[in-house]
């Protein structure tokens, strides 16, 4: 239980696919740049997530997807370039490039999702 339970898609909850964040983080992690409207997208579609408890699982849920759809295994590059670590911890700050508030349970005030000190995400 707890906060973030409501962002269970058990529960009914509509996980968003962050279609913008997806193209921006794959750009971010290859060291191209980022055009303008990926960031605004990106930003806009965290934004739009209304319950901050989510966002982070929202942006996980969205890395996974991205795993699977280029069938990476741990420690392996996630495209040309770029390290499956890398792209976890450029997702991961999303919400702090965004100034999008999230959930600290750290208390720190770092903008970063929790999950990045993770080595399974």
């Amino acid at each position: 239980s707890g906060p973030w339970s409501w962002c269970d898609p058990a529960t009914g909850y509509k996980v968003s696919a962050l279609t913008g964040c997806r193209a921006m983080v794959k750009l971010q992690c290859v060291g191209s740049q980022v055009p303008e409207a990926v960031l605004r997208d990106c930003c806009q579609q965290l934004a739009d997530i209304n319950n901050e408890w989510c966002r982070c699982g929202d942006l996980s849920s969205m890395l996974r997807s991205v795993y699977q759809e280029l069938g990476v295994r741990e420690g392996k590059e996630v495209l040309p370039g770029c390290r499956k670590e890398v792209m976890k911890l450029t997702a991961a700050s999303v919400p702090e490039v965004c100034k999008v508030p999230i959930p600290n349970p750290s208390g720190d005030g770092a903008g970063v999702c929790y999950w990045a000190a993770y080595p399974d995400v």
